[in-house]
């Protein structure tokens, strides 16, 4: 049996997996808000207690955290934890733990993940000997590069999301310097985010907007992409079109530096809540647009990746390949 975990700043995903192929079964699944517990180690305890599983029924755990993992070793961006697996392994008494990334566990599970739980912008032509990669966009902006090797893609972990924001356009270059007068440098992560909106309806509306007085800043940048795909706030639809182009161009950059040619995959939580952004071609036009490299980006397949618990499938499909 085995246990996989998507630990993020504000719940945390649990779940047994039986060994099934290249896509493991999952058997049970449990979320915790994460600060209700002191600790991972208390989370996994109280998940096995509810589970009636004991410690050495579990072969592997393999838990993806949002933060960077150096030697096993990982410290939350969001969360006051360092979550080490050699700890995990004293305290729970699991005989083996591994820590992810939290966007590596998520490109663990894309190849594992059905035509039905794809959205697709761009159909390409498939390399099945070629380079993968992943930018998903949610509370943050993560990246990973899946580079194929012996016939399988394996995953890199990334802190892509905090690179410089390049500007293609005049507009985009008057972005470029508003984020820097206000934080010092300005960072892909500004823009491609949930506070990516809120900073995108700043900027368009020199901190004019009444939306953004209104109500809990948590809720603004659905207030945002939901007035901005309807139609009704011209700022809020130039905020959706602002947010489309730049990922479109970044996940070109992205698909360019690892020759993509296996596909590209847009992840986190934020792609699906808002398909209908990306059935204008501001997205597909930034991505496509980097002559002499045109032809190439056209050949790439594109798609939303629609499950949510890509993560944690992940986790769990890289699990099974540490289990004796």
């Amino acid at each position: 049996m085995l246990l996989a975990g998507d630990l993020g700043g504000t719940k945390t995903q649990l779940g047994l997996f039986r060994p099934a192929g290249g896509r493991p079964e999952l058997l049970d699944l449990r979320e915790y808000a994460t600060l209700d517990h002191p600790s991972l180690s208390s989370m996994i305890g109280t998940f096995l207690s509810a589970t009636g599983v004991r410690p050495q029924e579990i072969k592997v755990a393999c838990v993806g955290v949002a933060g960077p993992n150096i030697k096993q070793v990982a410290r939350l961006t969001n969360v006051p934890w360092a979550i080490d697996a050699r700890e995990l392994m004293a305290t729970t008494g699991i005989p083996r733990v591994w820590i992810l990334n939290d966007v590596e566990a998520m490109a663990y599970g894309v190849p594992a993940l059905r035509p039905d739980e794809l959205r697709v912008l761009q159909t390409g032509e498939f390399n099945a000997d070629g380079n993968a990669c992943l930018m998903a966009a949610g509370t943050g902006l993560g990246q990973a590069i899946l580079v194929r090797q012996h016939g399988r893609l394996v995953p890199s972990p990334s802190e892509g999301g905090h690179a410089d924001f390049g500007a293609r356009t005049a507009r985009e270059v008057a972005l470029l310097q508003f984020l820097t007068e206000r934080y010092g440098r300005a960072s892909y992560e500004h823009v491609l985010s949930g506070k990516g909106f809120i900073n995108l309806l700043r900027f368009v509306s020199d901190d004019a907007s009444p939306l953004l007085n209104q109500g809990d800043q948590d809720e603004l940048p659905a207030m945002i992409t939901a007035r901005g795909l309807d139609g009704s706030d011209p700022q809020c639809v130039e905020a959706v079109q602002l947010f489309a182009a730049i990922y479109g161009s970044a996940a070109g950059n992205l698909a360019l530096q690892c020759v993509a040619t296996g596909g590209v995959y847009l992840g986190g939580g934020i792609p699906p809540k808002i398909l209908r952004a990306f059935d204008t071609p501001h997205f597909m036009d930034a991505f496509r647009a980097k002559p002499p490299m045109t032809r190439l980006l056209e050949r790439m397949p594109v798609a939303i990746v629609l499950n949510r618990q890509t993560g944690l499938l992940g986790a769990a499909v890289h699990a099974a390949t540490l289990a004796p």
